[in-house]
């Protein structure tokens, strides 16, 4: 909580928070995984795309897990100080895409991820890979 200028709290005022994109994304792994999110992909954008620094892509076995997955990863970024995300797709839950700017996380159906292949797409970028992975 910050202090105005008189020096006593004000709980109307935060510190805003900003985590390095390779926390954020450790973070969404490990929000995603721990609802159980089938075969993560991560890749780093940088050098190869303008459009983010990473992108996760993780698939979910039911609308119902894909859901699970984005309200878990979108939690874990809210504690975190992050504000600035967007989600698309989520009332479907074939594929959810939340954007949190340097970090993109694609959450598929098993059918979608294969129709797609995002992984193909991005073959040139360099797989990262987490510690317990």
């Amino acid at each position: 909580m910050a202090e105005n200028m008189k020096g006593v709290r004000d709980p109307k005022m935060t510190i805003q928070t900003h985590i390095s994109s390779e926390e954020k994304l450790a973070l969404c792994y490990n929000s995603a995984v721990s609802k159980m999110a089938l075969d993560p992909v991560l890749f780093d954008l940088r050098g190869v795309s303008d459009m983010a620094d990473a992108f996760m892509i993780v698939s979910g076995s039911s609308d119902r897990q894909i859901k699970a997955i984005v309200d878990s990863v979108e939690e874990s970024l809210r504690e975190a100080g992050e504000k600035n995300y967007h989600i698309e797709g989520y009332s479907k839950g074939w594929w959810v895409l939340l954007d949190a700017g340097d970090v993109v996380i694609h959450v598929f159906s098993e059918e979608a991820r294969g129709y797609y292949d995002l992984e193909s797409h991005w073959s040139d970028a360099k797989r990262i890979y987490l510690e317990g992975e």
